[in-house]
């Protein structure tokens, strides 16, 4: 199930490559949101003032920030495509403690080069997920899924070393859903 599930998604994960204005570069993850072109992703990722590019599939794309909320440090991103896979997104109120998820994170700008990793949900409120996976600062804006493949949250570093993710309920609220 699991396999299948990350079959389903990783399609839908773009890479953001960010160079800041001390020109260092770093990777992280956004999620396509609709076919025709919305990404979605942590402001954080993206400091004001700082370039980026996005990559899917490999291939660079043009794209125009649409919105952004640091409040909520989510950003979304519309770019010049069409028939773009997306997920579903996952009915908050059936998040439960002990719950199997996964994260899909671009490990670099090429087509096809994801990694992934797994664990439980060990907390959760309406505003944010957290979990037992221990991960590193890349996958900064990837998903987090259930194990049909629905999304559950955008993917962050705790202060603790943990993954957690700001909640769908929020992204849904985000994208006026």
């Amino acid at each position: 199930a699991l396999e299948s599930a990350i079959e389903k998604v990783a399609k839908s994960v773009v890479a953001i490559q960010v160079i800041t204005l001390a020109q260092n570069s770093h990777l992280g993850s956004g999620l396509i949101v609709t076919s025709d072109g919305l990404i979605i992703t942590l402001a954080n990722l993206i400091p004001e003032g700082s370039k980026f590019n996005i990559f899917i599939n490999g291939e660079k794309v043009d794209f125009k920030i649409q919105k952004a909320d640091y409040k909520k440090n989510l950003i979304l991103i519309k770019v010049a495509q069409n028939n773009l896979p997306t997920v579903g997104f996952a009915d908050s109120d059936k998040i439960k403690l002990g719950q199997r998820v996964f994260l899909t994170a671009v490990s670099s700008i090429k087509a096809n080069d994801w990694l992934v990793n797994e664990g439980i949900v060990r907390n959760f409120n309406t505003n944010t997920i957290k979990t037992n996976i221990s991960e590193k600062s890349i996958i900064s804006g990837s998903p987090l899924f259930n194990i049909l493949g629905e999304l559950l949250g955008l993917n962050y570093i705790d202060q603790d070393g943990k993954v957690s993710a700001i909640s769908v309920s929020v992204i849904k609220t985000f994208l006026e859903l």
